[in-house]
């Protein structure tokens, strides 16, 4: 099988023609979605967040995850952290508005978790929304996915 690919992509490169290897990221039907590749969670006023499955990809390997405090007050679209890569480093922004209940301990030790289970064991924060109805602000998973393929092909 390799040896197959690897022909293939010799030829296509004798052609001249674009070969490219393209993972398609998980996205998961309940959770709503920013622009700024975040996730939600909302289960009644509580809300898990985290970086989503396309975020983490093309960050590339975790090595340190900023967290907010407890008890800090978050507002939708604002900074309130960092996620650190092999690559780069990247702003957290909160998709909802209100007070930071819990954060994700676990990720001080393992900041892996954000690539290996993103949507699981990589949660990041949970807040106490101020304001539900910004999650109309926000994508459902089809758009979201429609929205990643198009930045996707302009780069």
């Amino acid at each position: 099988m390799a040896c197959r690919q690897l022909w293939a992509s010799r030829a296509a490169s004798y052609l001249r023609i674009s070969v490219f290897q393209r993972s398609f990221s998980n996205v998961l039907k309940d959770l709503k979605y920013a622009d700024s590749h975040e996730w939600v969670k909302v289960d009644g006023k509580s809300a898990t967040v985290g970086i989503t499955d396309h975020a983490q990809d093309h960050l590339g390997d975790v090595v340190y995850v900023e967290l907010p405090e407890v008890g800090a007050t978050v507002t939708q679209g604002g900074s309130f952290g960092a996620v650190e890569s092999v690559k780069a480093t990247s702003d957290i922004n909160s998709p909802v508005s209100g007070k930071v209940v819990k954060v994700n301990e676990e990720l001080n030790s393992s900041p892996a978790l954000v690539n290996s289970s993103p949507y699981e064991n990589g949660w990041i924060i949970k807040v106490e929304m101020s304001d539900s109805g910004e999650l109309n602000n926000l994508m459902d998973s089809e758009k979201y996915s429609k929205f990643c393929e198009e930045e996707d092909s302009k780069h």
